[in-house]
């Protein structure tokens, strides 16, 4: 069982340095996004759809990172798609029509829990996003 939380563990740590780091630069592109600007609604617009699919991507990236920790130890059957098998267990479906190998059943719902936390932090970020452009259309209006 020890191995098991050490390895879930690990494949936490580096999601969470992927989720911080995408954080970091959509974080950063979004503040030097917002000036001033004729059309607020639009800057919002591309922001947030620019904001929202940076995420997903990372999102995505991320169940990769769990797909390849399951090939490394075996922890899904042969019949089972590593791939889906992730992004079932990080998006917490839990469908369980295919399950990991009985040795390894702790690394799902280490998954569920890191994809949960995951995108709790990103839809705190998209509201930061939202609320800092919303802000300067209204600035940007009220300078009009």
């Amino acid at each position: 069982m020890l191995i098991q939380f050490l390895i879930g563990g690990i494949v936490s740590i580096c999601n969470i340095t992927i989720h911080a780091l995408v954080m970091t630069v959509v974080v950063r592109v979004a503040r030097a996004s917002v000036s001033a600007t004729n059309h607020p609604s639009l800057l919002l617009i591309i922001t947030m759809i620019a904001t929202v699919s940076v995420l997903m991507a990372a999102h995505v990236l991320e169940v990769f990172v769990w797909s390849l920790a399951y090939a490394i130890v075996g922890a899904v059957p042969a019949e089972g798609g590593l791939v889906y098998f992730a992004f079932v267990s990080y998006a917490t479906l839990g469908y369980g029509d295919v399950l990991p190998v009985e040795r390894w059943q702790l690394l799902g719902p280490m998954a569920a829990m890191n994809g949960a936390l995951l995108f709790g932090w990103s839809t705190a970020v998209i509201f930061d996003v939202l609320q800092r452009t919303m802000a300067l259309g209204s600035q940007t209006a009220a300078t009009e």
